[in-house]
């Protein structure tokens, strides 16, 4: 299934993809939707022929979950990436937050803020949590995994390296496209897929790899982190970005503004958003 979080004038409401029509599933939001113990059965009833519908074409996507209690992104996860930042492989994922203001739609503009001159992409791989979830073991990370989506978690480098934590570079608002759908673990391959990830800037490829590669997958990290804390439905992953960064290309490469970034991933679509000078 494919579910997802749209604007309908000065209302939001969650919706799942049914060929070109994207059907009501009778919540606001994808994350209240998700909320519910039996989603997936509620999703898998619902039909266009007793609900609400809505065309895709032209539909204006929320961020898949608008308001989530928390946003969790690990840092240095592809191999590659960690060696042209120049650093060793680490043993525990590295950790840091993101929060609801920072996130925009997938097709919604990135608002570049005045202040910095280091403004970069970051394709990532995102886990939706479907399930209260503490202290996991294998079975529990893998039932509370709902499905994944796509990310650019826009940096802004100059700030990002101010300090050796990351988060004042990671947090800025209405920054990161996330969307366009959740899609559940049975059409990419299960909840440790395989799947390429790229970023283009105005058409050229920046960024390209597999999350089959990831150091960490989606069973560790949901394991790693809900020993530290509780992951409630509508709680994100985002699980790290390859090589390719503009900071680590000499010379250094950064948005302007003007540019159009595209972040996809197979199986799970694209953001695809035009940045916008603040």
């Amino acid at each position: 299934m494919r579910l997802t979080t749209i604007r309908t004038g000065a209302a939001t409401r969650a919706v799942k993809l049914d060929g070109d029509r994207l059907v009501d599933l009778g919540e606001s939001d994808l994350g209240i939707f998700l909320a519910h113990e039996d989603w997936q059965r509620r999703a898998e009833a619902v039909s266009a022929d007793d609900a609400t519908t809505y065309p895709l074409e032209g539909a204006d996507f929320a961020p898949v979950v608008p308001q989530p209690s928390k946003v969790i992104c690990v840092g240095h996860n592809y191999t590659n990436h960690i060696k042209e930042m120049g650093r060793e492989l680490p043993s525990y994922p590295t950790l840091f937050p993101k929060f609801a203001d920072s996130l925009i739609g997938a097709n919604d503009d990135i608002v570049r803020p005045d202040e910095t001159e280091a403004f970069d992409w970051e394709v990532e791989l995102v886990i939706v949590i479907g399930k209260q979830v503490r202290r996991a073991d294998d079975a529990q990370a893998e039932a509370a995994i709902a499905g994944f989506t796509v990310m650019n978690d826009v940096s802004a480098r100059d700030w990002q390296f101010r300090t050796i934590e990351w988060t004042q570079g990671k947090i800025w608002d209405s920054t990161t496209p996330v969307g366009p759908f959740l899609v559940t673990p049975d059409e990419v391959g299960g909840v440790r897929p395989a799947l390429e990830v790229t970023t283009t800037v105005d058409g050229e490829v920046m960024q390209r790899d597999d999350t089959g590669t990831l150091l960490f997958d989606p069973i560790t990290l949901v394991k790693y982190i809900s020993t530290i804390t509780r992951l409630n439905p509508g709680d994100m992953i985002a699980t790290g970005t390859p090589a390719g960064v503009g900071h680590a290309r000499d010379p250094k490469v950064y948005l302007l503004g003007g540019e159009t970034v595209v972040t996809a991933i197979s199986g799970l679509g694209a953001c695809t958003n035009k940045v916008v000078k603040e």
